[in-house]
Protein backbone atom coordinates (compact mmCIF):
# COMPACT_ATOMS: atom_id res chain seq x y z
CA UNK A 1 0.00 0.00 0.00
CA UNK A 2 1.13 3.39 -1.00
CA UNK A 3 2.58 5.09 1.91
CA UNK A 4 1.46 8.92 0.38
CA UNK A 5 -1.92 7.80 -0.21
CA UNK A 6 -3.58 6.52 2.71
CA UNK A 7 -7.48 7.81 4.07
CA UNK A 8 -8.73 10.35 6.33
CA UNK A 9 -11.52 9.44 7.63
CA UNK A 10 -14.49 12.24 8.84
CA UNK A 11 -18.08 12.62 9.88
CA UNK A 12 -20.78 15.04 8.17
CA UNK A 13 -24.05 15.59 9.39
CA UNK A 14 -27.45 15.25 7.36
CA UNK A 15 -30.19 17.63 7.21
CA UNK A 16 -32.18 15.30 9.27
CA UNK A 17 -29.32 14.77 11.84
CA UNK A 18 -27.52 11.87 10.69
CA UNK A 19 -24.05 11.33 11.51
CA UNK A 20 -22.45 9.81 7.92
CA UNK A 21 -19.02 8.30 7.82
CA UNK A 22 -16.66 9.56 5.21
CA UNK A 23 -13.12 8.75 4.20
CA UNK A 24 -11.03 11.06 1.46
CA UNK A 25 -7.41 10.05 -0.08
CA UNK A 26 -4.94 11.50 -2.78
CA UNK A 27 -5.43 15.02 -4.80
CA UNK A 28 -6.96 15.99 -8.18
CA UNK A 29 -9.92 16.23 -9.44
CA UNK A 30 -12.84 15.02 -7.03
CA UNK A 31 -14.26 11.95 -7.41
CA UNK A 32 -16.66 10.79 -4.99
CA UNK A 33 -18.37 7.08 -5.02
CA UNK A 34 -21.45 6.36 -3.90
CA UNK A 35 -22.19 3.11 -1.89
CA UNK A 36 -24.73 0.60 -2.09
CA UNK A 37 -26.87 1.30 0.88
CA UNK A 38 -25.96 -0.89 3.80
CA UNK A 39 -23.29 -2.43 2.07
CA UNK A 40 -20.39 -0.15 2.98
CA UNK A 41 -17.60 0.21 5.75
CA UNK A 42 -15.07 3.41 4.72
CA UNK A 43 -12.29 1.85 6.60
CA UNK A 44 -12.42 -1.75 5.41
CA UNK A 45 -13.22 -0.76 2.11
CA UNK A 46 -9.83 0.62 1.63
CA UNK A 47 -8.08 -2.95 2.07
CA UNK A 48 -11.55 -5.17 0.76
CA UNK A 49 -11.31 -3.33 -2.51
CA UNK A 50 -8.15 -1.79 -2.61
CA UNK A 51 -7.56 -2.91 -6.53
CA UNK A 52 -10.19 -0.07 -7.36
CA UNK A 53 -10.01 2.74 -4.57
CA UNK A 54 -6.14 2.67 -4.42
CA UNK A 55 -5.40 3.65 -8.19
CA UNK A 56 -8.33 5.99 -7.98
CA UNK A 57 -6.97 7.74 -5.42
CA UNK A 58 -3.42 7.66 -7.10
CA UNK A 59 -5.84 9.80 -9.92
CA UNK A 60 -8.63 12.07 -8.02
CA UNK A 61 -9.77 13.36 -4.69
CA UNK A 62 -11.26 9.99 -3.62
CA UNK A 63 -14.26 10.63 -1.08
CA UNK A 64 -16.14 7.62 -0.24
CA UNK A 65 -18.75 7.23 2.80
CA UNK A 66 -21.05 4.58 4.29
CA UNK A 67 -24.57 5.30 3.78
CA UNK A 68 -26.59 5.51 7.16
CA UNK A 69 -27.35 2.24 9.01
CA UNK A 70 -24.05 1.14 7.55
CA UNK A 71 -19.93 0.84 8.57
CA UNK A 72 -19.06 3.86 10.69
CA UNK A 73 -22.24 5.77 9.74
CA UNK A 74 -25.51 5.88 12.71
CA UNK A 75 -26.07 2.15 12.28
CA UNK A 76 -29.52 2.91 14.61
CA UNK A 77 -30.80 5.37 11.51
CA UNK A 78 -32.68 2.42 8.71
CA UNK A 79 -34.44 4.56 6.14
CA UNK A 80 -33.14 3.70 3.40
CA UNK A 81 -35.46 5.75 1.25
CA UNK A 82 -34.05 7.66 -2.37
CA UNK A 83 -34.75 10.70 -0.73
CA UNK A 84 -33.02 9.55 3.01
CA UNK A 85 -29.91 8.20 1.08
CA UNK A 86 -29.43 11.29 -1.09
CA UNK A 87 -28.98 13.63 1.99
CA UNK A 88 -26.10 11.54 2.84
CA UNK A 89 -24.55 12.19 -0.34
CA UNK A 90 -25.45 15.68 -0.28
CA UNK A 91 -23.98 16.25 3.36
CA UNK A 92 -20.72 14.34 2.28
CA UNK A 93 -20.49 16.82 -0.82
CA UNK A 94 -21.07 19.59 1.56
CA UNK A 95 -18.71 18.40 4.62
CA UNK A 96 -15.79 17.91 1.73
CA UNK A 97 -16.48 21.46 0.36
CA UNK A 98 -16.68 19.95 -3.13
CA UNK A 99 -18.11 22.33 -5.76
CA UNK A 100 -17.71 20.28 -8.78
CA UNK A 101 -16.83 16.67 -8.95
CA UNK A 102 -16.85 13.61 -10.83
CA UNK A 103 -20.02 11.13 -9.29
CA UNK A 104 -19.86 7.11 -9.25
CA UNK A 105 -22.43 5.68 -8.60
CA UNK A 106 -22.29 1.58 -8.12
CA UNK A 107 -25.30 -0.82 -7.84
CA UNK A 108 -27.89 0.17 -5.75
CA UNK A 109 -26.51 3.02 -5.09
CA UNK A 110 -26.92 4.10 -8.58
CA UNK A 111 -29.93 5.55 -7.81
CA UNK A 112 -28.42 7.96 -5.43
CA UNK A 113 -26.21 9.14 -7.71
CA UNK A 114 -29.16 9.60 -10.81
CA UNK A 115 -31.09 11.92 -8.22
CA UNK A 116 -28.05 14.32 -7.24
CA UNK A 117 -26.86 14.29 -11.03
CA UNK A 118 -30.51 14.70 -12.06
CA UNK A 119 -31.10 18.17 -9.25
CA UNK A 120 -27.41 19.76 -9.46
CA UNK A 121 -26.02 19.19 -12.71
CA UNK A 122 -23.93 22.03 -12.52
CA UNK A 123 -21.74 20.58 -9.64
CA UNK A 124 -21.97 16.96 -11.58
CA UNK A 125 -18.76 16.92 -13.94
CA UNK A 126 -18.98 13.36 -15.04
CA UNK A 127 -21.48 10.34 -13.78
CA UNK A 128 -20.64 6.97 -13.96
CA UNK A 129 -22.87 4.32 -13.15
CA UNK A 130 -21.90 0.53 -12.89
CA UNK A 131 -24.34 -2.20 -12.89
CA UNK A 132 -27.39 -0.35 -11.95
CA UNK A 133 -30.92 -0.65 -13.10
CA UNK A 134 -33.72 1.76 -13.82
CA UNK A 135 -36.51 0.30 -11.50
CA UNK A 136 -37.31 -2.93 -9.46
CA UNK A 137 -38.48 -5.06 -12.15
CA UNK A 138 -35.23 -5.17 -13.43
CA UNK A 139 -34.20 -7.30 -10.46
CA UNK A 140 -37.87 -8.93 -10.10
CA UNK A 141 -37.34 -10.86 -12.92
CA UNK A 142 -34.23 -12.49 -12.22
CA UNK A 143 -34.18 -15.98 -10.94
CA UNK A 144 -31.22 -15.32 -8.68
CA UNK A 145 -33.01 -12.15 -6.84
CA UNK A 146 -35.80 -14.82 -5.95
CA UNK A 147 -33.44 -17.36 -4.56
CA UNK A 148 -31.84 -14.37 -2.66
CA UNK A 149 -34.70 -13.00 -1.47
CA UNK A 150 -36.45 -16.27 0.16
CA UNK A 151 -32.89 -16.58 2.17
CA UNK A 152 -32.72 -13.03 2.86
CA UNK A 153 -34.69 -14.33 6.74
CA UNK A 154 -32.81 -17.11 7.35
CA UNK A 155 -29.24 -17.36 9.64
CA UNK A 156 -27.67 -14.59 8.71
CA UNK A 157 -23.82 -15.95 8.62
CA UNK A 158 -25.54 -18.95 6.40
CA UNK A 159 -26.81 -15.95 3.77
CA UNK A 160 -23.73 -13.68 3.70
CA UNK A 161 -21.73 -16.25 2.84
CA UNK A 162 -24.39 -18.22 0.31
CA UNK A 163 -24.90 -14.30 -1.43
CA UNK A 164 -21.12 -13.95 -1.47
CA UNK A 165 -19.58 -17.59 -1.99
CA UNK A 166 -22.75 -18.23 -4.97
CA UNK A 167 -25.12 -15.63 -5.57
CA UNK A 168 -22.85 -12.40 -6.70
CA UNK A 169 -20.31 -15.10 -8.63
CA UNK A 170 -16.84 -13.56 -7.47
CA UNK A 171 -14.45 -16.08 -9.64
CA UNK A 172 -12.00 -16.28 -7.12
CA UNK A 173 -13.23 -17.98 -3.22
CA UNK A 174 -10.96 -16.91 -1.31
CA UNK A 175 -12.00 -12.35 -2.20
CA UNK A 176 -15.87 -14.21 -2.17
CA UNK A 177 -15.02 -15.89 1.83
CA UNK A 178 -13.37 -12.26 2.51
CA UNK A 179 -16.77 -10.52 1.13
CA UNK A 180 -18.74 -12.21 3.13
CA UNK A 181 -17.19 -10.93 6.32
CA UNK A 182 -17.05 -7.73 4.74
CA UNK A 183 -21.07 -8.08 4.51
CA UNK A 184 -21.21 -9.01 8.01
CA UNK A 185 -19.16 -6.04 9.17
CA UNK A 186 -20.68 -3.82 6.75
CA UNK A 187 -24.02 -3.90 8.99
CA UNK A 188 -26.80 -5.69 10.92
CA UNK A 189 -28.99 -7.92 9.71
CA UNK A 190 -32.40 -6.14 10.62
CA UNK A 191 -29.87 -3.04 8.61
CA UNK A 192 -29.76 -5.40 5.24
CA UNK A 193 -33.23 -6.59 5.05
CA UNK A 194 -34.62 -3.34 5.35
CA UNK A 195 -32.38 -2.04 2.61
CA UNK A 196 -33.23 -4.70 0.69
CA UNK A 197 -36.84 -4.47 1.15
CA UNK A 198 -36.69 -0.29 0.34
CA UNK A 199 -34.82 -1.58 -3.52
CA UNK A 200 -38.84 -2.26 -4.04
CA UNK A 201 -39.84 1.51 -4.37
CA UNK A 202 -36.58 2.44 -6.40
CA UNK A 203 -37.87 4.37 -9.78
CA UNK A 204 -35.31 6.50 -11.63
CA UNK A 205 -37.25 6.26 -14.79
CA UNK A 206 -38.42 9.72 -14.49
CA UNK A 207 -34.95 11.10 -13.52
CA UNK A 208 -32.74 9.63 -16.50
CA UNK A 209 -34.30 12.08 -19.19
CA UNK A 210 -33.20 15.13 -16.76
CA UNK A 211 -29.38 14.29 -15.87
CA UNK A 212 -27.34 16.69 -18.10
CA UNK A 213 -23.65 15.24 -16.97
CA UNK A 214 -21.71 12.72 -19.63
CA UNK A 215 -22.18 10.04 -18.81
CA UNK A 216 -20.84 6.28 -19.00
CA UNK A 217 -22.91 3.42 -17.79
CA UNK A 218 -20.51 0.16 -17.32
CA UNK A 219 -21.95 -3.29 -16.91
CA UNK A 220 -20.96 -6.73 -15.97
CA UNK A 221 -21.82 -9.50 -18.60
CA UNK A 222 -21.61 -11.76 -15.80
CA UNK A 223 -23.73 -10.05 -13.13
CA UNK A 224 -26.44 -12.78 -12.42
CA UNK A 225 -28.83 -10.72 -10.12
CA UNK A 226 -28.91 -7.83 -13.37
CA UNK A 227 -29.08 -9.14 -16.72
CA UNK A 228 -27.38 -6.58 -19.29
CA UNK A 229 -30.24 -5.15 -20.75
CA UNK A 230 -30.39 -3.81 -17.36
CA UNK A 231 -27.60 -1.20 -17.81
CA UNK A 232 -28.68 -1.15 -21.50
CA UNK A 233 -31.87 0.66 -20.88
CA UNK A 234 -30.24 3.04 -17.86
CA UNK A 235 -27.74 4.01 -21.27
CA UNK A 236 -30.62 4.31 -23.41
CA UNK A 237 -32.85 6.49 -21.23
CA UNK A 238 -29.50 9.31 -20.76
CA UNK A 239 -28.97 11.68 -23.30
CA UNK A 240 -25.97 10.82 -24.68
CA UNK A 241 -24.64 8.14 -22.40
CA UNK A 242 -21.34 5.71 -23.59
CA UNK A 243 -22.08 2.08 -22.16
CA UNK A 244 -19.22 -0.32 -21.68
CA UNK A 245 -19.42 -4.10 -20.90
CA UNK A 246 -17.11 -5.81 -18.38
CA UNK A 247 -16.17 -8.76 -16.90
CA UNK A 248 -15.00 -8.47 -13.41
CA UNK A 249 -17.42 -8.47 -10.36
CA UNK A 250 -14.90 -6.65 -8.42
CA UNK A 251 -14.74 -3.57 -10.68
CA UNK A 252 -11.13 -3.15 -10.90
CA UNK A 253 -11.72 -3.55 -14.72
CA UNK A 254 -13.84 -0.26 -14.40
CA UNK A 255 -11.11 1.34 -13.32
CA UNK A 256 -9.39 2.69 -16.49
CA UNK A 257 -12.98 3.68 -18.09
CA UNK A 258 -13.22 5.79 -15.21
CA UNK A 259 -10.15 7.70 -15.36
CA UNK A 260 -10.13 7.90 -19.11
CA UNK A 261 -13.48 9.00 -19.02
CA UNK A 262 -13.28 11.82 -16.55
CA UNK A 263 -10.11 13.07 -18.82
CA UNK A 264 -11.86 12.72 -21.88
CA UNK A 265 -10.35 9.66 -23.24
CA UNK A 266 -13.27 7.16 -23.80
CA UNK A 267 -15.38 10.38 -25.29
CA UNK A 268 -12.59 11.03 -27.69
CA UNK A 269 -12.18 7.69 -28.28
CA UNK A 270 -15.68 6.99 -28.62
CA UNK A 271 -17.23 9.66 -30.11
CA UNK A 272 -15.20 10.97 -33.36
CA UNK A 273 -16.59 11.04 -36.62
CA UNK A 274 -14.53 10.45 -39.20
CA UNK A 275 -14.63 12.46 -42.25
CA UNK A 276 -13.25 11.85 -45.73
CA UNK A 277 -13.83 8.23 -46.74
CA UNK A 278 -16.10 6.42 -44.39
CA UNK A 279 -17.74 3.32 -44.22
CA UNK A 280 -21.96 3.84 -43.37
CA UNK A 281 -23.70 1.45 -41.51
CA UNK A 282 -28.17 1.86 -41.66
CA UNK A 283 -30.22 -0.12 -39.73
CA UNK A 284 -33.76 0.38 -39.03
CA UNK A 285 -36.59 -2.67 -37.70
CA UNK A 286 -38.80 -4.40 -40.88
CA UNK A 287 -42.42 -3.71 -40.93
CA UNK A 288 -42.59 -1.46 -37.84
CA UNK A 289 -45.67 0.15 -38.09
CA UNK A 290 -47.18 -3.56 -38.67
CA UNK A 291 -45.06 -4.37 -35.11
CA UNK A 292 -46.40 -1.08 -33.35
CA UNK A 293 -49.78 -2.37 -33.77
CA UNK A 294 -49.43 -5.90 -33.04
CA UNK A 295 -47.30 -5.20 -29.36
CA UNK A 296 -48.59 -1.89 -29.12
CA UNK A 297 -46.93 1.85 -29.20
CA UNK A 298 -45.05 1.50 -25.78
CA UNK A 299 -44.25 -2.44 -25.62
CA UNK A 300 -42.76 -1.72 -29.19
CA UNK A 301 -40.45 1.65 -27.97
CA UNK A 302 -39.51 -0.70 -24.75
CA UNK A 303 -38.41 -3.45 -26.90
CA UNK A 304 -36.35 -0.59 -29.42
CA UNK A 305 -34.47 1.25 -27.07
CA UNK A 306 -33.42 -2.23 -25.41
CA UNK A 307 -31.98 -3.03 -29.15
CA UNK A 308 -30.95 0.45 -29.45
CA UNK A 309 -28.42 0.22 -26.77
CA UNK A 310 -27.58 -3.32 -27.90
CA UNK A 311 -27.22 -2.12 -31.38
CA UNK A 312 -24.59 0.78 -30.08
CA UNK A 313 -22.41 -1.04 -27.94
CA UNK A 314 -21.88 -3.67 -30.86
CA UNK A 315 -20.68 -0.70 -33.01
CA UNK A 316 -18.46 0.10 -30.25
CA UNK A 317 -17.13 -3.21 -30.05
CA UNK A 318 -16.52 -3.29 -33.51
CA UNK A 319 -14.75 0.61 -32.93
CA UNK A 320 -17.53 2.29 -35.49
CA UNK A 321 -19.01 5.51 -33.90
CA UNK A 322 -22.99 5.28 -33.86
CA UNK A 323 -24.37 8.92 -34.40
CA UNK A 324 -26.14 10.37 -31.14
CA UNK A 325 -29.70 11.20 -31.54
CA UNK A 326 -30.95 8.64 -33.73
CA UNK A 327 -33.18 5.52 -32.23
CA UNK A 328 -34.66 2.78 -33.55
CA UNK A 329 -37.72 3.47 -35.74
CA UNK A 330 -36.19 6.52 -37.26
CA UNK A 331 -33.05 4.87 -38.03
CA UNK A 332 -29.88 3.71 -36.52
CA UNK A 333 -26.73 5.41 -38.43
CA UNK A 334 -22.96 4.51 -37.75
CA UNK A 335 -19.79 5.37 -39.41
CA UNK A 336 -16.40 3.09 -39.39
CA UNK A 337 -13.11 3.52 -40.71
CA UNK A 338 -12.86 -0.02 -41.54
CA UNK A 339 -15.13 -1.95 -44.28
CA UNK A 340 -14.35 -5.17 -42.60
CA UNK A 341 -15.53 -4.15 -39.17
CA UNK A 342 -18.41 -2.22 -40.42
CA UNK A 343 -19.66 -5.73 -42.36
CA UNK A 344 -18.83 -7.62 -39.19
CA UNK A 345 -20.66 -5.20 -36.65
CA UNK A 346 -23.55 -5.50 -39.26
CA UNK A 347 -23.83 -9.26 -39.21
CA UNK A 348 -23.79 -8.87 -35.48
CA UNK A 349 -26.49 -6.76 -35.26
CA UNK A 350 -28.77 -8.59 -37.46
CA UNK A 351 -28.51 -11.77 -35.25
CA UNK A 352 -29.04 -8.97 -32.34
CA UNK A 353 -32.72 -8.18 -33.83
CA UNK A 354 -33.58 -11.16 -34.42
CA UNK A 355 -32.91 -12.16 -31.19
CA UNK A 356 -35.27 -9.21 -29.59
CA UNK A 357 -37.61 -10.50 -32.53
CA UNK A 358 -37.27 -7.12 -34.37
CA UNK A 359 -35.59 -8.14 -37.45
CA UNK A 360 -33.37 -5.27 -39.04
CA UNK A 361 -33.08 -4.27 -42.93
CA UNK A 362 -28.99 -3.54 -42.43
CA UNK A 363 -27.17 -1.84 -45.35
CA UNK A 364 -23.73 -0.47 -45.93
CA UNK A 365 -21.49 1.82 -48.38
CA UNK A 366 -18.33 3.97 -48.46
CA UNK A 367 -18.21 7.22 -49.47
CA UNK A 368 -16.87 10.67 -48.29
CA UNK A 369 -19.00 12.26 -45.66
CA UNK A 370 -19.38 15.68 -44.16
CA UNK A 371 -18.95 16.21 -40.74
CA UNK A 372 -21.26 18.60 -39.05
CA UNK A 373 -21.38 18.59 -35.10
CA UNK A 374 -22.16 15.76 -34.06
CA UNK A 375 -23.92 14.25 -37.51
CA UNK A 376 -22.40 13.34 -40.94
CA UNK A 377 -24.13 14.02 -44.55
CA UNK A 378 -23.28 13.62 -47.58
CA UNK A 379 -24.87 11.40 -50.99
CA UNK A 380 -22.80 8.47 -49.57
CA UNK A 381 -25.07 8.41 -46.28
CA UNK A 382 -28.32 8.17 -48.47
CA UNK A 383 -27.10 5.59 -50.40
CA UNK A 384 -26.47 3.52 -47.39
CA UNK A 385 -29.89 3.92 -46.03
CA UNK A 386 -31.72 3.36 -49.53
CA UNK A 387 -29.56 0.34 -49.74
CA UNK A 388 -30.67 -1.08 -46.32
CA UNK A 389 -34.37 -0.36 -47.25
CA UNK A 390 -33.72 -2.96 -50.12
CA UNK A 391 -32.48 -5.91 -47.70
CA UNK A 392 -34.81 -8.85 -46.35
CA UNK A 393 -35.20 -8.94 -42.74
CA UNK A 394 -32.30 -9.44 -41.02
CA UNK A 395 -30.08 -9.23 -44.19
CA UNK A 396 -27.01 -7.41 -44.78
CA UNK A 397 -26.91 -5.84 -48.13
CA UNK A 398 -23.52 -4.05 -49.27
CA UNK A 399 -22.62 -1.76 -52.37
CA UNK A 400 -19.96 -2.76 -54.42
CA UNK A 401 -17.37 0.10 -53.15
CA UNK A 402 -17.70 -1.55 -50.00
CA UNK A 403 -17.43 -5.47 -51.18
CA UNK A 404 -14.38 -4.45 -53.20
CA UNK A 405 -12.97 -2.37 -49.52
CA UNK A 406 -13.38 -5.71 -48.07
CA UNK A 407 -13.35 -8.55 -50.81
CA UNK A 408 -10.60 -10.12 -48.28
CA UNK A 409 -12.74 -10.33 -45.22
CA UNK A 410 -12.37 -14.05 -43.66
CA UNK A 411 -15.79 -15.82 -42.83
CA UNK A 412 -18.23 -13.71 -45.35
CA UNK A 413 -18.90 -14.13 -49.29
CA UNK A 414 -20.67 -12.16 -51.40
CA UNK A 415 -24.13 -13.01 -53.50
CA UNK A 416 -24.22 -10.53 -56.40
CA UNK A 417 -27.33 -8.86 -56.52
CA UNK A 418 -26.55 -6.80 -59.74
CA UNK A 419 -27.29 -3.18 -60.06
CA UNK A 420 -29.89 -1.48 -58.19
CA UNK A 421 -32.12 1.94 -59.40
CA UNK A 422 -31.77 3.96 -55.66
CA UNK A 423 -34.33 6.71 -55.07
CA UNK A 424 -32.51 10.10 -55.19
CA UNK A 425 -29.52 8.50 -56.82
CA UNK A 426 -28.25 9.11 -60.27
CA UNK A 427 -26.81 6.35 -61.57
CA UNK A 428 -27.81 2.25 -60.69
CA UNK A 429 -25.70 0.99 -57.28
CA UNK A 430 -24.31 -2.46 -57.58
CA UNK A 431 -25.44 -4.34 -54.42
CA UNK A 432 -23.93 -7.63 -52.86
CA UNK A 433 -25.57 -9.75 -49.81
CA UNK A 434 -23.08 -10.33 -47.56
CA UNK A 435 -23.36 -14.65 -46.44
CA UNK A 436 -21.16 -15.76 -43.34
CA UNK A 437 -19.04 -18.83 -44.45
Amino acid sequence: MSATVEPRIQYAKTSDGVDIAYATAGTGKPLVIVPSPANSHVELMWEMFSSVLLPLAQTFRLVWYDSRGAGLSDRDELDFSTDALTRDLEAVVDGSALESFALVGFIDGVHMGLSYAASQPERVSHLILCDGWTKFSDYAQSPVYQIESALREKDWVLYTETFAQVLWNYEDPAFARQFAEYMRACAEPEAWRAAQTALEGYDATELLAQVRSPTLVVHNRSNRFLPMRSGQRLAAGIAGARFVAIDDMTYAAAVPLIQEFVAGGIEKSMGVLPSGMTAILFADIADSTALTERLGDAAFRDKARDLDSSLRNVIRDHAGTAIEGKLLGDGVLAVFTSARQAIEAALTCAKAGAEASLPLHLGLHAGDVIREDNNVYGGAVNIASRISGLSAPGEVLVSDTVRSLARTSAGVRFEDRGEQELKGVGEPVRVWAVRET
